[in-house]
């Protein structure tokens, strides 16, 4: 709900693109005509995200619907060229029957945008080879068992029924992943020897315990007697349903794993060497094309590099500073050091250690929204948060801590997942900056409010945009300092750790992928400027080297919702409200840097 009629000016005021406010009030005729075709470009939205959407089985459970609910979509390159032969046919579509000129400012931004995506779509149809199937993270097998445990819901006896095809139809989804490897592997296209390390006893992780073995329960299978208990079905049918439930995992699910596990092996005989994407055909171009799209701006990996570079220097003498001010003796390093080992900046790695992690997050986040959302924000998301502990079965390829997407009406809620698999590789003083960055301000706060934005198409309510959506994460950890917290010095200091790790990243992507550092370079670097643990530094370099490009989003999406804010300031003076502010920028959605500045340039213009 809008809070004050400041922000509800501001938001209509910036529905608009900058030019609209030169403009005369238009006759009533043309607003009719442009409301019709602003309506009739709407539906053609809908109609195309649908059309796209029922390609995936996964994509219309995450949204909430239960069509084609017990089936798996298509991980072959036959399926993604299938898929973007419907968008190229919607685009031509969109371009033969829409006047681009008689639509409204908002609807012309939405159909540039539209173009925009299945530009980008062709883009990585054409490095299809060069983007690695097998990450540090995993390859695309990894999401269907999370996408069952917190996306796939057990209402009726069907949807339990529809949970165990599923099960079954990993059999056939592995063997075209696995098909897809090898073929990777006889053409050459290897990732970095590494990652095998990582993402082997993850895949192998996902057949062992219960029904597999004498362990403890996996974790689908926990999940799907959990939720067959709580069906309102008689005992014969549940038991049947567990019965199906355990022949599928042992059986499909098995088979298909080992399939996925042994293509796996023949590429890591042939996978030998740890190069950054320059060392692929055509690698300059991929990288320079991967660097674009991540941070929606025509920065070349040299001036993002020097860009790292700086930001390094700067954060270096804030983090000096609280230095003095806790009294510690000796070099920036030398203060790394004793925080990093002293026991009280610690939890105890034990599941008490752990339980505590999750209180104190949530305890964040309560304490956030109960004292300073309101200041700071005229519009907050309705839908829930949780916090959870990431899930044994993939704590290796899984990221320190990350946001899981929620529903748009509710049903499912956002959840702020961390990696709690070992205690001793988590520092407490950084736990406020994560809990600002990945829950409330942050990504929940972005990304439940743009799928709630039902004014929106579709594809904008989900689109990624990463150096929008990761910089607001990290422009919203510092909103956690302009409302008061951070009251403890080593707590700012941990945020500021946090935002130095963002600033290397830009020297480490742009190092690894353009400037041909070798692994133990970039491994140096990151323990010489960052508070991260070594395990979590070795996890970070694995990232960077096989996910080319996307590091470099956070940092740089960061400095312009910042420097814009600044424009804002100095251009508003008394009249800026941060809140309409923050209203300008979450309002529309994911949207590139540039389209970003635009609608705040309008918001200056229309509070002037």
């Amino acid at each position: 709900m809008f809070r004050t009629a400041c922000s509800a000016l501001a938001l209509a005021a910036v529905l608009a693109a900058a030019p609209a406010y030169a403009q005369q009030p238009a006759a009533a005729p043309a607003a009719a005509a442009n409301q019709s075709e602003d309506a009739r470009l709407a539906a053609f939205f809908q109609d195309a995200w649908m059309e796209s959407a029922r390609l995936s089985p996964e994509t219309l459970s995450q949204l909430g619907l239960k069509e084609r609910y017990g089936e798996l979509g298509d991980y072959t390159k036959a399926g993604q060229d299938k898929a973007l032969a419907v968008s190229e046919a919607q685009l031509a579509r969109m371009k033969r029957e829409f006047d681009r000129a008689k639509l409204s400012p908002a609807s012309q931004v939405s159909y540039d945008l539209f173009e925009k995506s299945v530009a980008n779509q062709r883009m990585f149809d054409r490095w299809y080879w060069q983007n690695y199937a097998v990450s540090s993270t995993g390859s695309a097998l990894d999401g269907v068992p999370v996408m069952l445990i917190n996306v796939h819901r057990v209402d009726t006896v069907a949807d339990a029924e529809a949970y165990v095809s599923r099960l079954k139809a990993m059999d056939r989804v592995a063997r075209e992943v696995a098909a897809d490897i090898d073929a990777r592997t006889a053409k050459g296209f290897l990732p970095p020897a590494f990652v095998f390390g990582r993402v082997i006893p993850d895949a192998q992780n996902q057949t062992k315990g219960a029904p597999f073995d004498a362990g403890p329960d996996h974790a689908v299978w926990a999940d799907f007697k959990k939720k067959v208990a709580a069906l309102k079905a008689d005992e014969a049918t549940k038991a049947r349903l567990l019965k199906d439930g355990e022949a599928a995992l042992k059986g499909e699910w098995r088979s298909g794993y080992a399939r996925y596990v042994a293509a796996l092996e023949r590429m890591k005989a042939k996978a030998d060497a740890v190069n950054g994407v320059w060392a692929l055909p055509d690698g300059e171009a991929f990288y320079a094309d991967m660097v674009r799209f991540f941070t929606t701006t025509d920065l070349t990996p040299d001036q993002i590099h020097q860009i790292g570079l700086s930001e390094v220097a700067r954060i270096r003498g804030e983090m000096e500073a609280i230095q003095r001010q806790v009294g510690f003796k000796g070099s920036l390093n030398d203060f790394f050091a004793h925080v990093k080992t002293d026991a009280k900046f610690r939890y105890p790695n034990t599941d008490a250690g752990k339980q505590q992690y999750l209180a104190d997050a949530k305890k964040i986040i309560a304490d956030y929204m109960a004292t300073a959302a309101d200041k700071q924000f005229s519009v907050l998301p309705k839908g829930a948060l949780e916090v959870r502990a990431v899930e044994p079965f993939r704590e290796k390829t899984a990221s320190v801590a990350f946001y899981n997407t929620g529903t748009p009406d509710g049903s499912r809620p956002g959840i702020f997942y961390v990696n709690l698999s070992d205690m001793t590789q988590v520092l407490k003083p950084q736990l406020e900056a994560i809990a600002y960055h990945e829950g409330a301000p942050g990504h929940h706060f972005q990304i439940a409010r743009s799928l709630e934005q039902t004014d929106l198409p579709m594809f904008r309510r989900y689109a990624y945009q990463g150096a929008y959506q990761e910089g607001w994460g990290l422009y919203a950890e510092k909103l956690g300092k302009e409302a008061g917290f951070y009251q403890d010095p080593y707590a700012d200091f941990g945020r500021l750790s946090l935002e130095i790790w963002r600033a290397a990243r830009l020297v480490l992507d742009t190092g690894v992928h353009a400037k041909k550092w070798s692994r133990d370079q970039a491994v140096q670097y990151m323990r010489d400027n960052t508070l991260n643990s070594e395990r979590d530094i070795q996890s970070e370099i694995d990232r960077y080297f096989t996910n080319p490009g996307q590091a470099t989003s956070y940092k740089l999406g960061q400095l312009r919702i910042s420097e814009l804010r600044r424009k804002a300031e100095t251009a508003l003076g008394d009249k800026f409200d941060v809140r309409a502010f923050h209203e300008v920028v979450l309002a529309a959605g994911a949207i590139p840097l540039d389209v970003l500045e635009q609608r705040v340039d309008a918001y200056i213009a229309g509070a002037k």
